[in-house]
């Protein structure tokens, strides 16, 4: 046996051993980068990542749409959740009142010789039992039968509100629980879009942040100048409406971008268009998918300054248009609010609210 055993070991020791170990150091070169930057990720010049931080971008203003919808419903949901616990507290109220006037009934029925079955019924702490009791109101006297009748009524509406209030507090915990998905949604994509930003120069992001349009500098003091037509005073708004929307969207510039603000000291791109309607006493719904069918669909020829712009397939961007071509709009949180041309991104529709 032991003759068998050792030229085993003289194998394991010799050639065989070390190519098995140079094998396994080629391994470990491959998988830490020694042989090469063949599988490293190449570098990204500045206009691919700009590229690829627009796409971030995008996909996060999709995300946040998303979001705002969600919020909407919650909201609402929330609403009224409240309003059936409201309604249902009133109600518990003049049950008790009801119940009050039904027990002093019985005190004196009690103090008479005597309890009458169906009182005994209705002050029961089982409403089920109260309820159930169907031979009640032939053993009472009319007076009676009709307050006990009202107090049945009453527990019946109670337990439909309690229903109802049920089913909008599981709505609004979904909800709920939606608005986290996309918030982490969000979050991802901005946090993407910061570490790419971050591998470039400051004069790199600075030199990037010019795309922006030679318009987003627009002083505020061009808001003086509208009354009812544009800061160019070349083209009217179509009435005095929205020119006010206009005006206020100039008054905003330079307000910074935060998903699903709507104002009036930051803005996501539907929250500056909701803002600046309501301003002008226009209600608007909340987000870009909304936005675009509340009024007119106008084409690009026929734009006019106030006109909502909306862009990419998916509805997920929107500007207040100004005339020449340019708009205003909450562009993404490396950017405040800003004059831009429409060019800027792939034009999908317009709409006129008013």
């Amino acid at each position: 046996m032991a003759a068998h055993r050792k030229p085993s070991r003289r194998s394991l020791g010799g050639n065989t051993a070390r190519t098995a170990a140079t094998i396994a150091l080629a391994g470990a070169a491959s998988a830490t980068g020694f042989d090469g930057t063949g599988h490293a990720e190449p570098q990204l010049s500045p206009a691919q990542v700009k590229a690829k931080v627009d796409k971030l971008y995008e996909e996060a203003e999709v995300a946040t749409e998303k979001y705002n919808g969600a919020k909407e419903k919650a909201d609402k949901a929330e609403g009224r959740l409240n309003a059936l616990r409201d309604e249902a507290a009133r109600k518990e109220d003049r049950l008790n009142s009801a119940r009050d006037a039904l027990g002093s009934i019985a005190a004196a029925q009690y103090r008479s010789g005597g309890l009458d079955p169906a009182l005994q019924l209705a002050l029961s702490d089982d409403p089920d039992q109260y309820l159930d009791g169907a031979a009640f109101a032939e053993r009472a006297g009319s007076r009676q039968a009709t307050a006990v009748a009202n107090v049945r009524k009453q527990l019946r509406e109670i337990e439909q509100l309690r229903g109802a209030a049920h089913v909008e507090l599981a709505s609004l915990k979904s909800r709920q629980a939606e608005l986290k998905r996309h918030k982490k949604t969000i979050n991802g994509k901005l946090d993407a879009a910061r570490r790419l930003m971050s591998e470039l120069s400051p004069d790199q992001r600075a030199q990037l942040g010019e795309t922006g349009g030679a318009g987003r500098h627009a002083s505020r003091s061009s808001a003086r100048d509208l009354g009812p037509v544009s800061s160019s005073g070349t083209v009217a708004a179509p009435n005095s409406r929205a020119a006010g929307a206009v005006s206020y969207a100039y008054q905003k510039l330079g307000s910074p971008y935060v998903w699903g603000a709507t104002g009036p000291d930051a803005f996501d791109c539907s929250g500056l268009a909701q803002a600046a309607y309501r301003s002008a006493g226009v209600s608007l719904p909340r987000t870009t998918y909304a936005q675009i069918n509340a009024g007119r669909r106008v084409s690009r020829s026929e734009l006019l300054p106030g006109d909502l712009v909306f862009f990419y397939s998916g509805i997920s961007h929107v500007g207040i248009y100004v005339g020449n071509g340019m708009m205003i709009h909450a562009p993404n949180p490396t950017a405040p609010v800003r004059v831009a041309p429409i060019d800027e991104m792939p034009f999908a529709g317009a709409t006129r609210v008013v």
